[in-house]
């Protein structure tokens, strides 16, 4: 299997780990936003510990790889704030569909700061995944318009992490840097959750934590993704988002998808696949040159 292939398991891995970390979000009610993000990280931290530990790697990286890790990492817990405040104040469907700008952002930050050349099939295709998020979602924008900025800009600053994601490419290990980061995200949290928590019931602590639990498989998927191939070749597999949580939903809450809804799902796994025939046509062209 290519490294471009292994890549998109690693992607479709990773939107299904982060579309159930949305469910439970959403399903744990009225707790802060900051609450719920430091829950999320701090179940990463003690999960991404272990690897860390068992494979006797360093906690903190590498002294050359700091500011790479540091700019992740802050990019990554703005957006996570961004998103969960999003996720509560938006329904569900349009909280993910702004979420999901992220890939196109990246493909646009790898071009612009990494210099990745980008193919008019891969524009193309971007082009007709992110339509099909509007078949799929319809969003009704009818109420403040403060809380979709913010939603927009959680994408804004993910596609921002992942690039730099890029950057580090195989300086270091996958679990290092979901430590560093779900790390960093919690001591920030720490202090305002300490000051400002809001009592639980048991069913918020199971959801929370499951929330953690999923969060680090997408995490983990999506470090070790890039990991394997540029942003631009894989980036749109993260559109799988979408699918995941109208099948959750149909499982969670009983909610079926219409018409227009299919065709948005036409579209996207079209887009999909239509990218994986083409990145593999180049891949067999490439092994006849050799």
């Amino acid at each position: 299997m290519s490294d471009r292939n292994k890549g998109i398991i690693l992607l479709l891995l990773s939107a299904f780990g982060f579309s159930l970390m949305a469910a439970f979000v959403k399903l744990s009610g009225d707790v802060p936003t900051v609450q719920k993000t430091l829950f999320r990280n701090a179940v990463s931290m003690v999960i991404a510990f272990g690897f860390v530990k068992y494979f006797k790697e360093r906690l903190f990286g590498k002294k050359e790889n700091q500011k790479f890790l540091l700019l992740r990492s802050a990019l990554g817990a703005v957006g996570i704030l961004l998103n969960f405040y999003a996720i509560d104040h938006l329904v569900l469907s349009d909280a993910d569909m702004l979420n999901k700008m992220s890939p196109f952002l990246t493909m646009i930050f790898a071009a612009l700061f990494l210099k990745e050349h980008v193919r008019r099939f891969q524009v193309i295709a971007i082009v007709i995944a992110f339509i099909g998020t509007f078949f799929i979602i319809k969003p009704a924008f009818n109420v403040e318009v403060v809380p979709y900025l913010l939603g927009f800009l959680s994408a804004f600053f993910a596609a921002g992490a992942y690039t730099v994601l890029r950057v580090l490419g195989n300086k270091e290990q996958f679990y290092t840097v979901v430590f560093y980061f779900s790390f960093f995200t919690t001591m920030g949290l720490l202090p305002f959750v300490v000051l400002f928590y809001e009592p639980m019931t048991l069913k918020q602590w199971i959801y929370l934590l499951a929330a953690g639990v999923f969060a680090t498989v997408g995490q983990f998927g999506i470090t070790v993704a890039y990991k394997y191939a540029p942003a631009k070749e894989i980036s749109i597999f993260f559109y799988s988002t979408v699918v995941y949580s109208a099948l959750i939903s149909i499982v969670l809450f009983g909610q079926i998808p219409d018409m227009w809804s299919i065709i948005g799902y036409i579209a996207i796994f079209g887009a999909s696949f239509y990218v994986f025939l083409k990145n593999n046509q180049g891949d067999k062209k490439l092994a006849k040159m050799k």
